[in-house]
């Protein structure tokens, strides 16, 4: 583990996460989880009153982040394993981050669609679009801009409530980015 992940997971991911607005009591989905770098400070902004959902595709990243659960002594985290659909009620969920993830999605409507379904009415979604054209292109966003990322999630039912400029964490090391909060159409 890095010092920027070490440093991330103990300190400043609780903080940056309760910038964005989560708090104690809340239950969360972090998609595309990977080994738990958002996570994990997660379970502990959210508190043993709240819950985490850690989903991922893949087996060895929901292995390790298992791994680091045991050694920070969390219980209030849920691994799943899939692709794009839950096994969780609608409506069920105060917040959902999606962090450095659609870049590997050639269709994001459906990836929205189900993120939306899964939002209380007042329900945050989050979500950090590393590799668009601007911020390191890389993938199904090579050619994208930000503004069309935003419209693609308000062509979801998604209303933009701030755009935040940030140092976060990206892979094993702080990076600078912006990060989109949305509220569902209506909230």
């Amino acid at each position: 583990m890095s010092e920027d992940v070490r440093k991330w997971i103990n300190e400043d991911g609780e903080r940056f996460l309760r910038s964005i607005g989560l708090k104690e009591g809340q239950i969360v989905l972090d998609f595309g989880c990977g080994e738990g770098h958002y996570t994990i400070p997660l379970a502990k902004v959210v508190g043993e009153k709240g819950k985490v959902y850690g989903f991922d595709k893949d087996k060895e990243a929901l292995n390790s982040l298992r791994r680091l659960m045991l050694t920070q002594r969390l219980k209030n985290i849920e691994l799943i394993k899939g692709n794009t659909k839950l096994p969780l009620r609608g409506a069920s969920l105060d917040a959902v981050l999606c962090y450095d993830v659609i870049h590997y999605y050639r269709a994001r409507g459906p990836l929205y669609e189900e993120i939306y379904r899964l939002l209380k009415p007042s329900g945050l979604f989050s979500l950090y679009p590393k590799h668009y054209r601007d911020d390191f292109p890389l993938m199904e966003l090579v050619n994208i801009d930000l503004e069309e990322i935003i419209r693609e999630a308000e062509r979801a039912g998604f209303v933009l409530k701030s755009k935040l400029f940030r140092v976060l964490l990206h892979n094993e090391h702080y990076n600078e980015g912006c990060v989109i909060n949305f509220n569902k159409l209506g909230a």
